[in-house]
Formats: structure tokens, C-alpha cells, sequence
């Protein structure tokens, strides 16, 4: 084949409404009664092979825990190396096909996602991972949908930066893939960035290991069942449920190690940058390590604020799935003036948001995802009932005897560096400080630097003077900046994703910055002159 190929512009997948008696709303209701009727097996995939191993792990709904929906394989040090070796001998066919091969197969996975298997993905996210059908629906449809045909575009774009060639030379820039297998590390709370850790590696030419998370591996499962059905070949990506640990074991220690794609908690970041460091010695190459990791995500509201649009910034910002998000607002600096008028509509709004069964799509939220999980959260609730500088305003009632069951909870804290204020929750917990309007700067540098992290934030104030005042205040404090908005919902080619400090590596999920980390460039100067003698110009005299 000979050609420039162009790959198609890639737009935002459109999010469907589920509205009553819509079609698609009826389609995933049948699908939901048919996903639960049955129990899924989840096989390891090593070179296209499924394997299902006797070691293994049960899925259950975190809103009916005594409900089992699927069983999933679980690897050990064996079907790692095993792993490995599918890569290594996938790796060079891969990186060898044409890059618009390897782009079709993920411009397919977009289609076959935006139709035969949205039901399917939303109903898997739906009953995996506690998320009503909106929070499934612009999750584990669209964003992944946006995730594989950006990457693709994004993918082109790298391929047609080439550097300048003056006359009587040819020079060029080949994006050749990681020299080894790329270590994609996924989390539960979102299904599009689990597939996208493994994908946008994949895309670029790599080959990769997938360890999904055990509480979100049923979602995982129909990803890789998609990129399987769109034509990818055996052993791009490996499909490695299992212990993180005796995966990671093998994994970390190995000479091939390319890379790894990481999103999950800065202390297990943490653990695999010093494994990685303690490695160096070992691997053919300087592994690209890029990770987005946690937070500790701040609403900061001016006294000229908005009232009504940042009372419904904080619940949807806090609460949405349960608060489970990396960028969910956490903290939250309200100034004393406009705090009663607030509070009000805080709690009120608060205390009627409707919890139970994503089947019942009237509900706000959901279960938290675990035992595990519950079990830190509520810890929290507690120390806050119990301290003398913290108030529950709203929620505060925990119940795991079906499900795992928190209702959204408001914090009032007289104190900005109380621990409910500074340390990352993951749940439906949201702690408000009042500050006195005359302290905004020094309140400001107080949620700059009271905590390690630096993800997502917002402001809200209505005088160009105060925002970009804000703005300059807190420059460090969020990799993503929200201006009169809620500080979760990054939208693929609109907002790149990523925080630093101990929130990442800031490398932008959903943009060409990420894409960069998966490829190692090789500069190619091509002489088109005959040169011949050694002597230069300047050794002439007259």
C-alpha cells in the first residue's frame, strides 16, 4: 500500500439521555436483568489464549454483596512470565505493521463500543461498580469511545511531526515503540481508563501486560472481548487479573520492562517508582514510568460567588459516584458572608439526594465499592463525629448489611488542617472550612499547602480581577482548573487529565502528551550530496 493516510477527525462521542422508555434505556434494563441472571467466567488472556486458572476471585454487586455476577482467573508468577514472553514475541510484528493497521483496529473497538456492546459496558459498569447508567454512560461508553479514536488521532499527529531538511539532506523522525512490554496498572472506579492504561500504549506500537482491578475486572473483561473482536492481534495486549503483588514481582524485576501506565493510589505509585529504581541496573532501558495517582481535590468560593451555581457544583462535584473519583471535591473554603445563605441549600440538597440499586435509575448514588472501602470511609465519619473542631451537617449514616452504603456526607471543620480536610477519603465526604472574607489570601495559601496533592480544583467568583487573583494563588495547587464549574468531569480532546506533586506525573491522559511517553524517536539524517573531500572552506588561504 502507498499513501498519506488521514485518519477520520475525531468528535466527542454524543451521551445518550436514557430518558423513559427511550430505546436505550430499555436495552440496558433487558441487559442488566440478563448480566445478573448469569455468572460471567473471566479468563486470563496470554497471547490470545484464554486461560482459566482453579485460583480465582468472585465478582459481586457492591449494592447487593451476597449477589455473585461472574468469577474471574486469577494469575500467578507462572502465567506472568508467561505473559512476558507473549510479549516479546508479539512485539516486533506489532511495532512492524503499518501505523494505520494498528489505528484500525482501535478506530473498530470505538465502533463496536458506540453500538453492539454499549449495553453490555454500561450494564457490566452498572452492577461491577455500583455506577448509575449516567455515570456508566459518560464513563465506560463515552470516554472510552473518545479515548480510542483521540489516541488514534493524536497517534497520526506524532507520525507527522518531521523536522526541517535543508537543501542536499533528507531528514526524518521515526516514533518507534518502547524497547520492551509496557505495564498497564488499572484502577476500579472508571472502565474507560482501565482499557485506555492498556490501549494507548498499544496504539503507539507496545505491547502490554493488563492488570485490571479485581473490583472492576467484569467492565475490563468486555473491553478486552471488544479489542479482541476489532482484530488485535495475540499477545499486543495481555489480559492478567491476579495479585498485584505476585504479579508485580515478576513484572518490576524483568529486563523488558518499557514502561508502566499507572492510575491508583500515590502510595502503591510510590512503591513501584522505588521498585523501578532499585531496578535500574536490570533493564535495557530507562523505563517511562507515568502515573496518575491521588488526590485531595478543593472547591475555593469567593465572596461574590454564585450562590446557587456553587451549591450545585459542591453535591455534583462531591457526590457523583459516591465521591470515588480522583478529581470528586473533597475540600471545600467558603467565606463566612455567604456560608448561611449556603448551607442551607448545601444541607437541604444533601439530605434528599435518593441512594439504593442502580437498577432503580431514580437514584443519585450508589454503593461504595468494597468492604474495604466502606470500612475507611465510615473511619472517617467517625473521627469527625468525635472531634471538637468538626460538625456533620448533612448525612453521616453508613449501612453495609446489603450493601456497601454511605450516604453523602457534609463536614462543617472550625479548622482548615483538620484530618477530614487534608487527607484523601475516596467517598462521599465533603468537608467545608469558613474562612473570614478579610483572610482570602492567607486562606488561599492554606489550600495550597496543606496538602501533598495537587489534581483538580475550583474556583468561584464573579470579577475578572479576583479570578485571575485566585488563579495565580493556587497555580500549583491543580493540574486541572475549574473556573465556576465542579472540578470533575474532564472530557477527552477538551480537557487533558493529570495532576503532579503527589497527584502524578501530569503526563494528560486523553491528549498527545500521553501518547509522547509510548514512543522513543530515532532521528534519521539521510545525505543527499556527494561530498567527498575532507577539506572545509576555512583552511583555504588566499
Amino acid at each position: 500500500m502507498a499513501g498519506i493516510f488521514k485518519t477520520p477527525h475525531p468528535i466527542n462521542e454524543p451521551i445518550k439521555s436514557y430518558v423513559a422508555n427511550s430505546s436505550e434505556k430499555l436495552e440496558v434494563k433487558k441487559t442488566l436483568s440478563e448480566m445478573k441472571s448469569s455468572i460471567v467466567k473471566i479468563p486470563l488472556v496470554i497471547g490470545g489464549e484464554h486461560i482459566y486458572t482453579t485460583n480465582q476471585d468472585s465478582v459481586v454487586m457492591p449494592h447487593h454483596h451476597s449477589a455473585k455476577i461472574a468469577t474471574s482467573s486469577k494469575a500467578s508468577k507462572l502465567e506472568a512470565q508467561l505473559a512476558v514472553d507473549a510479549c516479546e514475541k508479539a512485539r516486533h510484528s506489532w511495532a512492524a505493521l503499518p501505523w494505520q493497521d494498528r489505528a484500525g483496529v482501535f478506530l473498530k473497538a470505538a465502533d463496536l463500543l458506540a453500538t453492539k456492546y454499549r449495553a453490555k459496558m454500561n450494564a457490566a459498569t452498572m452492577l461491577g461498580q455500583s455506577k448509575n447508567i449516567f455515570q456508566a454512560e459518560i464513563d465506560a461508553a463515552c470516554e472510552l469511545i473518545d479515548f480510542f479514536r483521540f489516541n488514534v488521532h493524536y497517534a497520526e499527529r506524532i507520525y507527522a511531526e518531521q523536522p526541517f531538511s535543508p537543501p542536499g539532506q533528507w531528514n526524518r523522525l521515526e516514533a518507534r515503540p518502547l524497547e520492551g512490554f509496557v505495564y498497564a496498572i488499572a484502577p476500579f472506579n472508571f472502565s474507560s481508563i482501565s482499557v485506555n492504561l492498556a490501549a494507548a500504549p498499544a496504539i503507539m506500537g507496545c505491547t502490554v501486560i493488563w492488570k485490571p482491578a479485581p473490583t472492576g475486572v467484569l467492565s475490563s473483561w468486555i473491553g478486552m472481548q471488544i479489542l479482541e473482536e476489532a482484530g488485535l492481534p495475540p499477545g499486543v495486549i495481555n489480559f492478567l487479573p491476579g495479585d498485584a503483588a505476585e504479579i508485580s514481582n515478576v513484572l518490576l524485576h524483568h529486563k523488558n520492562l518499557g514502561g508502566i501506565h499507572f492510575t491508583g493510589s500515590t502510595q502503591t505509585f510510590n512503591m513501584l517508582w522505588k521498585t523501578v529504581g532499585e531496578n535500574l541496573s536490570k533493564y535495557k532501558s530507562y523505563p517511562r514510568i507515568v502515573g496518575e495517582t491521588g488526590g485531595k481535590d478543593f472547591v475555593f468560593a469567593h465572596k461574590s460567588a454564585d450562590i446557587d451555581m456553587l451549591a450545585t457544583a459542591l453535591v455534583r462535584g462531591a457526590f457523583e459516584y459516591q465521591g470515588q473519583k480522583c478529581s470528586a471535591a473533597s475540600r471545600a473554603y467558603i467565606p463566612a458572608s455567604i456560608w448561611p445563605t449556603l448551607k442551607s441549600k448545601l444541607v437541604e440538597t444533601t439530605n434528599s439526594l435518593k441512594m439504593g440499586d442502580v437498577e432503580d435509575f431514580t437514584n443519585f448514588v450508589n454503593a461504595v465499592i468494597d468492604q474495604r472501602s466502606f470500612d475507611k470511609i465510615s473511619g472517617y465519619i467517625n473521627q469527625a463525629k468525635s472531634s471538637a473542631t468538626c460538625k456533620i451537617i448533612a448525612g453521616g449514616e453508613v449501612d453495609s448489611s446489603k450493601g456497601f452504603f454511605i450516604r453523602p456526607t457534609v463536614i462543617e471543620t472550625t479548622d482548615p488542617n483538620s484530618k477530614t480536610m487534608v487527607e484523601e477519603i475516596f467517598g462521599p465526604v465533603l468537608t467545608v472550612y469558613v474562612y473570614p472574607d478579610q483572610k482570602l489570601e492567607e486562606t488561599l495559601r492554606i489550600c495550597d499547602q496543606s496538602t501533598p496533592y495537587a489534581l483538580t480544583g475550583a474556583i468561584f467568583a464573579k470579577d475578572r480581577n479576583d479570578i485571575n487573583m485566585m488563579s495565580k494563588a493556587l497555580e500549583n495547587a491543580a493540574g486541572n482548573f475549574y473556573i465556576n464549574d465542579k472540578p470533575t468531569g474532564a472530557v477527552v480532546g477538551q480537557q487533558p487529565f493529570g495532576g503532579s506533586r503527589a497527584s502524578g506525573t501530569n503526563d494528560k491522559a486523553g491528549s498527545v502528551y500521553n501518547m509522547l511517553r509510548w514512543v522513543s524517536h530515532r532521528t534519521i539524517k539521510e545525505n543527499l550530496q556527494s561530498i567527498t573531500d575532507y577539506k572545509y572552506p576555512f583552511m583555504q588561504e588566499p
